[in-house]
């Protein structure tokens, strides 16, 4: 009974986290929403001489023209490796609440979990 219970919380719980999927170019259009957003990484930029050492990664056009970023503070840069390495010239997609910066639509990354690259 135990184990029924848990398997029910946890793909309720899975239920109530899923996503929905949706293009950079349209984030804009879903601020404050939790969200999948996918496209191309046309450019990165790590600062690390900032104070909050944050990377960037920048999706379908290289900055200041991108319609969305995801940003990985230094904090919890140490989890993925060198981001603006690996995800650049790649179709990815990530998952959080979107918010506003400058104008334009961000999900901060936290976790390597929030991030999948696509296999195109």
């Amino acid at each position: 009974m135990k184990a029924s219970v848990i398997l029910i919380v946890a793909l309720c719980a899975h239920a109530l986290c899923a996503a929905d999927t949706i293009p950079a170019s349209e984030a804009k259009d879903h601020l404050g929403k939790t969200a999948t957003v996918c496209g191309k990484v046309a450019s990165t930029r790590y600062l690390d001489s900032s104070n909050r050492q944050p990377t960037f990664l920048n999706f379908d056009k290289e900055y200041p023209n991108h319609t969305f970023s995801a940003i990985i503070f230094g904090a919890n840069r140490s989890k993925f490796g060198k981001p603006e390495q690996e995800y650049l010239e790649k179709n990815v997609c990530v998952t959080g609440e979107i918010r506003d910066y400058n104008g334009k639509p961000e999900i901060e990354l936290t976790d390597p979990k929030q991030v999948r690259v696509e296999s195109k």
